[in-house]
């Protein structure tokens, strides 16, 4: 069930009310959820949705995923934290993955951006 523009609007305005200085506050989502089950609004199931969608995208922008093809030390990973959370100015924390489709190298997504310095995709570079 796709969201009206009405519903949309209330669950951007909901968001807002969930962060705190740039910061997806928990108790102001307890709080809102907790408003959205007294008050019941018109389809609360695409509003949440909606909702939903918008914490999800505000809290991969504080994750660092980081896919690896061999073995990474946590000081590793520690510099990558540090630099992603000076880079976006807001704490980032850093999570490993491996990846073995990668050869070597790494791939770094926070939200919706990609750094990638791996031997795939330097291949991929040279085969176009």
């Amino acid at each position: 069930m796709a969201a009206d523009k009405q519903t949309k609007l209330l669950a951007k305005q909901l968001f807002k009310l969930s962060v705190v200085n740039g910061v997806v506050s928990p108790e102001q989502v307890a709080g809102v959820l907790g408003w959205v089950e007294k008050h019941s609004p018109r389809r609360p199931v695409a509003l949440l949705k909606a909702y939903h969608h918008r914490i999800a995208i505000e809290l991969a922008k504080s994750r660092a995923e980081i896919e690896h093809a061999g073995p990474v030390s946590d000081a590793t990973l520690k510099q990558i934290e540090a630099a992603m959370t000076k880079r976006y100015a807001r704490t980032v924390t850093a999570s490993a993955k491996p990846n073995p489709s990668l050869l070597a190298g790494l791939r770094v997504r926070v939200g919706s951006d990609v750094y990638e310095s791996s031997v795939a995709s330097q291949l991929a570079k040279l085969s176009v």
